[in-house]
C-alpha cells in the first residue's frame, strides 16, 4: 500500500493533536504534511499542497466543512471527522465516503484505512458532488431535533423544548436554558431559523424568541414590544419595529 500525504483540518487543537498521534502509528500509511485550523486556511493549504488525503471536520467558525468542499480546486481523498453523528451517517455511507466519529478511536482508524486501499481519488470530485447534493435534499430541510455546544473534545446536545432564546454574539449564537444556563453554536441565526419549529420566532435582527417562554409582552415605543420571558430570570427582550408584526400575531 503507497503512503498518503495527508493533511488535518479541524479547529479544535486537542482533536488535531490525538488525531497526529494515532496517525503516527501507521507512517507507513500517512505522511503527515501540515494541519490547518479551520475552513478558510484548509482551503489554501490543500489547493496549494494537493494532499491525498484530508481529515475534515464539519463544524467550524467561519467557513465549515461542507462550505468548504464547494470551493475546492483540488479534490483529494476526504475522510469527515465528526462529532455530531446527526451530521451523516446515513449521508456518507450512501456516497461511499468515509467518516469518523470524534474522538477517533485506533479501532475504527484502521477501517479506515482498509477503504483507503480500494477508494481511488479520481471518483472524489463526483462523491463530493454526490454528497452535497444529499445532504441539501435531506438533511437541511428537517427540523432540529437538538442544538450542539461543544466544551473542548465534549458536545452537549440541547433540546429546542428546552431553550428559551437564542442571540447572535460575533461569530457565533449564544442560547439560554429556562434555568439561566448559556450555551453557543456555530449554527446562524438564519440556519436556526429555517430549521427550528414554528414556535421560534425572530423578534429583532439579532435575536429568535421561544414563543412558548413568552408570558407577558408590553407596548413600548415606536411600534416596539418588551417580551417578559417564563425564565429564571425573567429575561426581557425589547424587539425591533420591523418584526412588529410578528408580535401582535403572537398577540392573537
Amino acid at each position: 500500500m503507497r503512503r498518503f500525504t495527508t493533511l488535518i483540518i479541524d479547529d479544535e487543537q486537542i482533536a488535531r493533536q490525538r488525531l497526529k498521534r494515532l496517525l503516527s502509528g501507521f507512517d507507513t500509511i500517512f505522511e503527515l504534511t501540515v494541519e490547518a485550523r479551520n475552513g478558510e486556511e484548509g482551503l489554501a493549504a490543500i489547493n496549494q499542497l494537493k494532499p491525498d488525503v484530508v481529515f475534515l471536520d464539519i463544524q467550524m467558525p467561519g467557513k465549515n466543512g461542507f462550505e468548504m468542499l464547494h470551493e475546492l480546486e483540488y479534490v483529494p481523498i476526504i475522510i469527515f471527522c465528526t462529532a455530531y453523528e446527526e451530521y451523516a451517517v446515513k449521508a456518507f455511507e450512501t456516497v461511499a465516503l468515509d467518516y469518523l466519529i470524534k474522538p477517533v478511536e485506533k479501532e475504527r482508524l484502521m477501517l479506515t484505512i482498509d477503504k483507503l486501499k480500494s477508494v481511488e481519488s479520481k471518483n472524489m470530485s463526483r462523491k463530493i458532488a454526490e454528497l452535497l447534493d444529499y445532504v441539501h435534499e435531506n438533511k437541511e430541510s428537517k427540523v432540529l431535533q437538538s442544538i450542539p455546544h461543544k466544551i473542548g473534545d465534549r458536545v452537549i446536545l440541547v433540546k429546542p423544548d428546552k431553550i428559551t432564546y437564542f442571540e447572535a454574539s460575533d461569530k457565533y449564537v449564544d442560547f439560554y436554558t429556562s434555568d439561566g444556563k448559556r450555551y453557543m453554536t456555530e449554527m446562524s441565526l438564519k440556519k436556526l431559523e429555517e430549521r427550528l419549529e414554528s414556535n421560534f420566532m425572530r423578534v429583532q435582527r439579532g435575536i429568535i424568541v421561544n414563543s412558548n417562554y413568552v408570558s407577558e409582552v408590553r407596548k413600548y415605543f415606536r411600534g416596539k414590544y418588551i417580551l417578559i420571558l417564563d425564565d429564571q430570570g425573567r429575561t426581557k427582550i425589547e424587539t425591533g419595529r420591523s418584526f412588529a408584526v410578528s408580535i401582535r400575531q403572537l398577540l392573537e
